[in-house]
């Protein structure tokens, strides 16, 4: 059933971020225990390099962002000419990964050698065999998304927020049933079987709506060319951000072994909120940007991205203050077992401090570039996200020199985030020029909001002004409760370790909520009030200025 409010699509795609975000924190548990930081993960992770810049680059001209508000447009015109508009898009894009993936998997041997220059010969063999089987899975995902952009455009939140779940649960079955039998050959086997049931879930829907894709002769050239020429900006942009991902793993291999897995588990368990809050407030406000921007309502337009943003900033910055305070109880919980040893966890653990730090700036950024697609305007995110991808780059490898140069700051960085004397800590510059450049660009983006839009100023200050007051306050309560909790449970223990993070981030939690509560915060109102109607029937309530558009 297609949703219409914002908060009932948000929570949806929440709900369901949640269980996909479960099954991937399952996921990695499973890598944990059997393989440790090594070799073989460090080799895994590394092979999706390519084929992830293949899809972010090609794919991205069929995605949600892109094709939403031309198929909006097609659609209020005329059924026939949408159907038209789609089978050319999807017979050119097929056609572009189908022979673009064909000529990766020949020259992969060729590519391998940038992506991990401080690999052996073997690793890197390996490495181009795991590359070529994922390029399947880069097709799957692609026609995934060329299909997901109709599944929003109905509003069919529900469906496609199942995607990632049935994801996750083809690589666990790779894990657990095909790598005993092929190796890391069968772990990859499952990344493409889950590819393949992230297509496969939305095909029911778009066969109901009418519009399931089919490859033509007669291609419409002038509006495929409407659609890539304004695809050509957002694909340099996610171009750059798996450049500045294949550059950091081109450093890391000639880190310590397991460097290349620190940071990708540790950038996976920031990602987990990221999914939560930031981009499903930002999907689920998109369909209703770009109808809104199409009919020329731009004062709702701009309240429209106030509310979404507001709402990130409310609920990201809590879990950033968590996040830093309880990473070694999520660390030990997640991923403490098997192979994963003492080291990995502690590097982990900082890694996932120094990248929480850019959570509620990434979630804002997702927001504001689906706002510049809503409004056809790829330029500007072009123009900031390769500024802040170049300046990734050129963070990591002066802070990489400075690390090792610096005795000061070497011994600063490793006190503070506790992981003095252990070997291999030069890999948490990477997380520290990622969130720079990361918090950076959504600064700029902010700034660009409110030169444009000034009359949501005062809202979205005051958000952020109440929700940092009582994240700190959050944050100081949860950490003085470890403390306390350290002599009541057995810390060498799986639910003694657990317990002491969860009783000390739901005493902060609370904290953090009678403080909100005292400042009279729009946003916790808002929430008990929803949380009242939902749960105990009570009279429904008039909505705000903001939710009314």
């Amino acid at each position: 059933m297609p949703l219409e409010n914002l908060h009932d699509a948000a929570l949806v795609l929440a709900i369901s971020a949640i269980a996909s975000q479960i099954l991937a924190l399952l996921r990695d548990r499973i890598f944990a225990h059997i393989f440790g930081a090594g070799t073989a993960l460090d080799t895994y992770y590394a092979a999706f390099k390519i084929p992830d810049l293949l899809f972010t680059t090609v794919a991205s001209l069929v995605s949600v962002s892109v094709l939403i508000p031309y198929f909006t447009r097609e659609i209020e015109r005329d059924a026939h000419r949408a159907h038209e508009f789609l089978d050319s898009i999807f017979t050119v894009f097929f056609s572009l990964i189908t022979i673009l993936s064909l000529l990766a998997f020949l020259f992969m041997p060729y590519i391998a050698p940038l992506v991990t220059p401080g690999f052996s010969l073997f690793a890197r063999g390996e490495m181009i065999e795991l590359s070529r089987i994922l390029l399947l899975a880069t097709l799957f995902l692609g026609l995934s998304g060329y299909v997901s952009s109709i599944v929003h455009t109905f509003r069919h939140f529900l469906v496609s927020a199942l995607c990632p779940i049935f994801y996750n649960l083809g690589i666990i079955l790779g894990a657990l049933l095909l790598y005993p039998i092929f190796g890391l050959k069968g772990l990859v086997w499952g990344v493409v079987l889950g590819a393949l049931f992230h297509l496969v879930i939305q095909l029911p829907v778009v066969i109901n709506v009418g519009f399931f894709p089919k490859l033509i002769r007669r291609i419409a050239w002038s509006r495929v060319r409407e659609v890539f020429l304004v695809s050509i900006p957002r694909t340099i942009t996610l171009g750059v951000n798996q450049l500045v991902l294949i550059m950091i793993t081109s450093m890391a291999s000639f880190f310590a072994i397991g460097s290349i897995t620190v940071f990708n588990l540790a950038l996976n368990l920031q990602s987990v909120p990221l999914a939560v809050i930031g981009v499903s407030y930002s999907m689920s406000a998109f369909p209703t940007l770009s109808r809104l921007f199409i009919s020329g309502e731009r004062t709702a337009f701009a309240a429209q991205i106030g509310l979404a943003a507001r709402n990130i900033i409310f609920w990201s910055l809590p879990v950033t203050a968590l996040f830093i305070v309880l990473r070694a109880q999520i660390v030990r919980t997640i991923l403490g077992t098997g192979a994963f040893d003492w080291t990995s966890t502690r590097l982990v653990a900082a890694s996932l401090a120094i990248f929480a730090l850019s959570a509620l700036a990434q979630g804002l950024s997702f927001l504001f570039v689906r706002g510049y697609y809503a409004s056809g305007n790829t330029r500007v995110p072009l123009l900031v996200n390769v500024f802040f991808g170049i300046a990734i780059i050129i963070f990591a490898f002066c802070l990489k020199f400075v690390f090792n140069e610096s005795q000061m700051f070497r011994y600063f960085f490793e006190t503070l985030f506790r992981v003095e004397g252990l070997s291999g800590t030069e890999v948490l510059m990477l997380p520290l020029a990622f969130s720079i450049g990361a918090i950076g660009n959504a600064l700029v983006y902010c700034l660009l909001f409110v030169k444009n839009y000034p009359k949501e100023v005062s809202s979205f200050f005051r958000t952020f002004r109440h929700t940092f007051y009582s994240s700190v306050l959050m944050g100081f309560v949860s950490y003085e409760c470890l403390a306390i909790f350290d002599n009541l449970f057995n810390l060498e223990t799986l639910p003694g370790i657990f317990m002491q993070g969860l009783l000390s981030g739901i005493i902060g939690i609370i904290a953090g909520i009678l403080l909100l509560r005292i400042l009279k915060n729009e946003e916790i109102e808002e929430l008990a009030v929803s949380l009242k109607r939902k749960f105990w029937k009570a009279q429904p309530v008039i909505p705000g200025p903001e939710e009314a558009r």
